[in-house]
């Protein structure tokens, strides 16, 4: 009896250890152990001789090189939640498979949302900042007057992309004694908005011009590009802040800078660049001077959700291969 050969499985940047080691009891696999970003030549070589290709959200796999692909890649099963970064379109006329791992985010990068949410009105990053660089009786202790922050509790939260990211947010914030508003393509079911007390606005602009913090939690799509503009920017109070976990192009990062440079806005917290993995100079001075904290990526970044995120890949090629529709198949949209 002959065994069917196993797929040849391309992993562009290292995973958790135990996801390694299921792909290669599965799949003949080509694991990036250095994890190292690879360059768009390695990304070509890779997808002319793969099976499978199994890119992240930092592999950018456009038109291009889905045309220069070899006969032999037929799934690009991404390593993330979102498909931004692979054109989809493109595979689909190339007869390629596309498939993410969907849900297994949610509460993690509602957390860190949280976090960044407390982190910058409470100031909290500048303080932790300050005793670790204090020389010895340089903190002359409790103050009435030291390090004052913001209340979070019976301020307005304003979400934007009500999604399952933002509504877990929502939860989080009524928690924490904020109002809950939220902008999004659609509105919720009456369910959710009563259980989270929220109020629905038609208009974002309106509810950005009301709320006391934003928080940015739609996908980037071509629809949400710069979604808050500078005109956006400019409807906000000065006591307001931004808090971006989703992704960095939906803010216009250079008219938040000059926001924050010209204290048009109170701070931001931004765990996501437009840019990235540059981040521009100018919001790290931001950062020292406390008008902003900021974080590398890291809003979903716990061993449970990537092992999570491993399995689904793992399912998705061991059904694509199977003969079965992949359970986390991305559909191609219009050109």
């Amino acid at each position: 009896m002959t065994h069917p050969k196993k797929p040849d499985v391309f992993v562009t940047r290292k995973l958790p250890a135990p996801v390694e080691a299921r792909m290669q009891e599965l799949f003949s696999v080509t694991l990036n152990r250095d994890d190292r970003p690879l360059s768009r030549d390695e990304l070509a070589d890779a997808m002319a001789r793969a099976d499978v290709l199994v890119p992240t959200l930092t592999d950018r796999i456009d038109k291009d090189l889905i045309e220069k692909a070899g006969p032999r890649l037929k799934l690009i099963a991404s390593f993330s939640n979102g498909v931004d970064n692979v054109d989809v379109n493109a595979a689909a006329r190339k007869g390629i498979t596309v498939t993410n791992t969907p849900n297994v985010l949610t509460e993690d990068t509602a957390d860190m949302t949280m976090a960044l949410v407390l982190a910058v009105p409470r100031r909290l990053a500048e303080g932790a900042r300050f005793l670790s660089r204090a020389e010895p009786g340089e903190w002359q202790g409790w103050s009435p007057t030291w390090m004052l922050g913001r209340r979070i509790w019976g301020k307005r939260i304003g979400i934007v992309g009500m999604g399952r990211i933002g509504t877990a947010v929502g939860r989080r914030a009524k928690a924490f004694g904020l109002s809950v508003n939220y902008h999004n393509r659609g509105r919720i079911s009456p369910e959710t908005e009563a259980e989270l007390e929220a109020t629905y606005w038609d208009s974002l602009d309106q509810m950005l011009a009301r709320v006391d913090i934003v928080s940015v939690n739609c996908p980037s799509t071509p629809a949400t590009y710069h979604l808050i503009s500078a005109r956006r920017l400019q409807l906000m109070r000065p006591e307001a802040y931004i808090v971006n976990t989703s992704r960095g192009d939906v803010i216009d990062e250079e008219a938040l800078i000059k926001c924050l440079e010209e204290d048009r806005i109170a701070g931001a917290g931004l765990d996501v660049f437009e840019n990235e993995p540059d981040v521009n100079p100018r919001l790290l001075e931001l950062a020292k001077k406390g008008k902003a904290v900021l974080l590398p990526h890291m809003g979903s970044a716990t061993l449970e959700s990537r092992i999570d995120m491993g399995d689904k890949v793992i399912i998705n090629i061991r059904t694509f291969f199977d003969g079965h529709r992949p359970p986390n198949r991305v559909l191609p949209g219009r050109d």
